[in-house]
């Protein structure tokens, strides 16, 4: 099991291969859908960007209030597809994974080949147990948005798997592949 400790390096991202296994231990930001549309917003402005992307984790979740005694309320993965017409542009800055649930585009996945950037899987329908794993939280842009504002998290063993990796290996597909009935005539 892989322990990725961001900011996250070329060489950290070079090394993981879709399917591996990853605890992460230290800051995370989070980012939905209207937090992606106004960072995209910025930088077509060219304006810098409210938190220093380069080697950073964005996690796709909208948290719930924090209960007593918890930094925070459940905050489980939201469908990463939402957030790909913005994730080429942030990868391009130097965002370098992502966190979420569900495959990626055709773009995203040639942008984290490109820009040397993975996307990791967390489990969906387990946003309580995630938050276990995250031992401090705070908004540091956005709050607006209410749940949707950008979070910075601290995390200490978060588990993800790697879905798509920056050599083109896809989890997704992988397990299409494998697991597929052959038609008529086929081999398996």
């Amino acid at each position: 099991m892989t322990v990725l400790t961001p900011p996250l390096t070329n060489d950290v991202i070079m090394a993981l291969r879709a399917g591996d296994r990853a605890i992460i231990t230290g800051v995370i930001y989070t980012a939905r859908d209207a937090a992606h549309r106004r960072l995209v917003e910025l930088l077509d402005q060219g304006e810098p960007l409210p938190v220093d992307l380069a080697g950073q984790i964005i996690y796709y979740t909208g948290p719930t209030p924090a209960p007593p005694g918890r930094p925070i309320g459940s905050a489980g993965p939201t469908t990463a597809g939402r957030m790909d017409p913005y994730a080429p542009r942030l990868l391009a800055v130097g965002l370098k994974a992502m966190i979420g649930k569900g495959a990626r585009s055709p773009q995203v996945r040639e942008a984290l080949r490109r820009h040397r950037a993975v996307y990791l899987s967390a489990t969906p329908g387990a946003g309580a147990l995630l938050s276990q794993h995250i031992v401090a939280a705070e908004v540091v842009a956005y709050p607006d948005l209410g749940t949707e504002a950008i979070h910075r998290l601290a995390v200490q063993n978060f588990p993800v798997i790697v879905a798509n990796d920056c050599h083109g290996g896809d989890i997704y597909e992988e397990g299409v592949r494998r697991y597929r009935t052959p038609s008529a005539g086929e081999a398996r």
